[in-house]
């Protein structure tokens, strides 16, 4: 696209470095799935400070990410789960609240989960976000090779679906969006996408970037069990640092967009009501006129 620069590759994780690291042992996964702590859809929304960022005193994990989660434990478990050497690694960016996504992840059944954070992220759009995200997709396949990277569709905050995208072209890998099934043997993923007439199989080697709709499966919830084991599970926290992302890089300096103005909804007002008194239809029509509904 004229006027956006091109993500440039890690130095130390280049596309090719990747795709000549794909896990050779086919009976096991190492799964990344992105969980974003957003606001209660239940209360209110506010903005604060001067960026117009997002208040997410009362925020909780995405319900979309949750059947990600779901997606990559359903694989996992095909293969004998973490005893058989499979991982599930739930990673969140964002402030030290954002750890609450990771830990009701874990308690769903993620193997480990890892922090994100750091003050100068603070602001970042979507371009920003993914960059810090693929900077840590990389340092995390330093151990082991990352087979799949798994989001939701979009976060129920933002809702712009850009950040699988802007992730698969950052790491150099293929992508699969919206997809409502998922299979993986072979070393190759198979994927259902469906459209409003129609519908399409994908196929793509790993390791993938993909992102799944809420038709892929209906997502568990934490039982008793789950939320006593999370509490032996690990949570590793990273910063920019660690990661190898400068300050300027991310947040409102390393962001593509920003938001120059915003202001509160006006308050709702009183409806207007038709009484009917022979001539309701005639006024509803007329009052549809106006509002240029007709």
């Amino acid at each position: 696209m004229p006027g956006i620069p091109r993500p440039r590759p890690h130095p130390a994780g280049c596309p090719q470095a990747w795709k000549a690291a794909v896990n050779t042992v086919e009976d096991t996964l190492k799964i990344i799935v992105l969980v974003k702590h957003v606001p209660d859809a239940q209360f209110d929304r506010h903005l604060n400070g001067e960026g117009y960022t997002t208040d997410r005193d009362e925020s909780i994990l995405s319900e979309l990410d949750e059947y990600a989660l779901e997606a990559a434990l359903q694989l996992a478990e095909a293969r004998g789960g973490s005893k058989a050497g499979n991982q599930v690694i739930a990673l969140s960016m964002g402030p030290a609240g954002a750890v609450n996504a990771i830990k009701k992840a874990l308690q769903i059944g993620a193997t480990e989960g890892v922090h994100l954070t750091d003050d100068a992220l603070a602001g970042s759009d979507a371009a920003a976000t993914s960059l810090a995200l693929a900077a840590t997709v990389r340092y995390l396949g330093q151990s082991a090779p990352v087979d799949l990277v798994i989001t939701g569709m979009a976060s129920t905050d933002g809702e712009t679906s850009l950040v699988p995208a802007q992730l698969a072209e950052r790491l150099g890998l293929p992508q699969v969006t919206f997809a409502s099934s998922l299979e993986v043997s072979g070393g190759r993923l198979t994927a259902r996408r469906d459209a409003d007439t129609f519908s399409e199989t994908v196929e793509a080697s790993l390791p993938a970037v993909v992102s799944v709709t809420d038709q892929i499966n209906e997502p568990r919830y934490p039982n008793f069990k789950g939320i006593i084991a999370a509490k032996r599970k690990s949570i590793t926290t990273l910063s920019l640092a660690d990661i190898g992302v400068d300050q300027a890089q991310v947040g409102f300096a390393g962001s593509w967009t920003s938001i120059i103005n915003a202001e509160e909804r006006p308050p709702r007002t009183a409806g207007t009501i038709i009484t009917d008194e022979g001539d309701a239809g005639i006024k509803l029509v007329d009052f549809l006129a106006a509002q240029k509904l007709l």
